[in-house]
């Protein structure tokens, strides 16, 4: 039977944006080690890589935000999402990990909950790809709902067990809140849509899949 953990909304909230500060903060921090290699007159030889520096991280700390507003946020009003867009968000996440991201979406939109739910199982997918391999993101439309299929396929593929325990619906044990979180808010907002989520660990493989209605 599926453990169900007692978490009160202000704790999710907080694990939850805990989670976003922890992926920009790295970002961050180093936008901020650049702009003070600029301003050190004893390292104006550097000036060059302190900008490649600014540059690369202020495009990865734009493009998490950016991500992180559909992913865990509400979007402002939108209901329905082009998944063209969906596919920029999810190759502006995959430009900054070692995995590559194989897009095979077929529906042209999809909503809210289906459009959160591609774009957390596949940063999932490549996070379980810490040293490469391909992330492959497909979803059709059958009937009235959406079927979602990622596969991670690489060497090391392996699906931290706190991740798993998340998309069940499982208390978190042992492991880090930042990577249970995430798959909990998966597994609680699927689930009010009407649909599941499913993983599931094979030799060099992790799969994830899902079911949505439209």
């Amino acid at each position: 039977m599926t453990e169900t953990p007692v978490i009160r909304p202000a704790e999710l909230a907080a694990y939850l944006a805990a989670r976003m500060c922890h992926d920009f903060i790295s970002p961050a921090s180093a936008i901020s080690s650049g702009l003070d290699l600029l301003e050190d007159p004893s390292a104006q030889d550097m000036r060059e890589e302190a900008m490649g520096l600014i540059t690369s991280s202020a495009k990865k700390l734009a493009d998490l935000l950016s991500f992180c507003r559909v992913a865990f946020g509400a979007s402002a009003s939108a209901e329905t999402f082009d998944v063209r867009d969906l596919e920029k968000l999810t190759r502006g996440v995959f430009d900054h990990m070692r995995a590559e991201l194989n897009w095979v979406v077929e529906t042209p939109a999809v909503n809210k909950p289906a459009a959160r739910t591609l774009l957390n199982l596949a940063q999932m997918a490549g996070a379980a790809l810490p040293t490469g391999g391909v992330a492959k993101v497909q979803a059709v439309q059958e009937a009235a709902s959406i079927a979602i299929a990622i596969e991670a396929t690489g060497p090391r593929a392996r699906l931290r067990p706190e991740v798993l325990a998340g998309l069940q619906g499982r208390a978190l044990g042992e492991g880090l809140h930042g990577h249970w979180v995430q798959a909990y808010y998966t597994h609680l907002f699927v689930g009010d849509a009407g649909g599941r989520v499913f993983a599931d660990v094979q030799e060099e493989k992790v799969i994830f899949a899902a079911t949505l209605p439209v």
